[in-house]
């Protein structure tokens, strides 16, 4: 025989806190936002979402996104939801990503996402960009908001920005030590092209480097030089003994480190001493401004 039914044991507000502060630890994890699929998994019931939003201890922020416990978000709060409202896999993109990377300024409050699915809804302040192509390993975190990987960002910048502002973009990607040099080669396309214009690559082999300064040298009425010497502990590209004269080739592929960088200007320092004056050019120079680099070589020797 069936024995007596056993009520549900009630709910105590003791087991209902470990809930509440979870909601609250990932809206503060997530500049103050929350979709219906987090708080669900968390475990409170969708309907209850719904109650609390009429009671306003949730504000709705984008369909399926609150603000839990203040109506009013700071841009990153904004970016969060923008990001949430658009599923699994989104992050914001293009402008918007070049923002918060530090790469261009973006004043405009309309918010760029990439999704990687076809299809994706419009929503009000956004633009939604359908990119199928998008990967796991395009996405990174800035301040916890899943945003575009710089070289993602610079790629999708390409088909947005006009030449000039994509150059500003990659001298910031510089500047932050966030610029991927070695994906260089593999970019295609306008991004391409503009890293090729800004960094010079693809870089000359050194015999190319040699056979184009000794011609310009030779535009510049200076004798054939020296090449590939040591002077005490330093090797030089280029000198004239006779007249206290060295030029130094330098390339990206082998003078973009800090390392690098210092060296070469204590060397430079040491040689100075020793009566030596050392002119720097690179390739762009000598390709594209080759009279500044004769006229820096004739005031050397001057």
């Amino acid at each position: 025989m069936e024995g007596p039914r056993r009520k549900a044991p009630t709910r105590l507000a003791e087991d209902v806190e470990p809930l509440e502060l979870r909601i609250s630890r990932l809206a503060d994890a997530q500049h103050g936002v929350v979709s219906v699929r987090q708080i669900v998994e968390l475990g409170l019931a969708a309907n209850t979402v719904r109650a609390r939003a009429a009671a306003g201890r949730f504000h709705r922020v984008h369909r399926g996104v609150y603000a839990v416990g203040r109506a009013r978000l700071d841009a990153r709060g904004r970016r969060m939801a923008a990001v949430l409202a658009c599923g699994p896999g989104a992050a914001l993109s293009h402008r918007t990503a070049a923002d918060a990377l530090g790469l261009l300024p973006y004043a405009s409050a309309l918010i760029e996402v990439s999704v990687p699915v076809p299809g994706g809804r419009s929503r009000p302040g956004m633009k939604i960009h359908r990119a199928p192509s998008l990967r796991p390993e395009h996405r990174s975190d800035v301040e916890g908001i899943p945003c575009t990987t710089p070289m993602r960002t610079l790629a999708d910048l390409a088909a947005v920005v006009d030449a000039w502002t994509l150059k500003r973009a990659i001298e910031a990607a510089e500047r932050l030590r966030i610029f991927d040099g070695a994906k260089i080669e593999r970019a295609n396309g306008r991004l391409g092209r503009a890293l090729r214009a800004y960094t010079g690559e693809p870089p000359p082999t050194r015999e190319e480097f040699e056979r184009r300064a000794l011609e310009l040298f030779e535009r510049a009425g200076l004798p054939r030089p020296q090449v590939n010497v040591w002077l005490g502990e330093h090797e030089v590209d280029f000198c004239w003994p006779d007249r206290r004269l060295i030029v130094e080739a330098d390339s990206w592929e082998f003078h973009k480190t800090r390392a690098a960088f210092e060296r070469d200007r204590r060397r430079d320092q040491q040689l100075l001493v020793e009566g030596w004056t050392t002119v720097r050019i690179t390739w762009r120079a000598m390709t594209e401004r080759p009279e500044e680099v004769i006229a820096a070589i004739a005031a050397a020797t001057a």
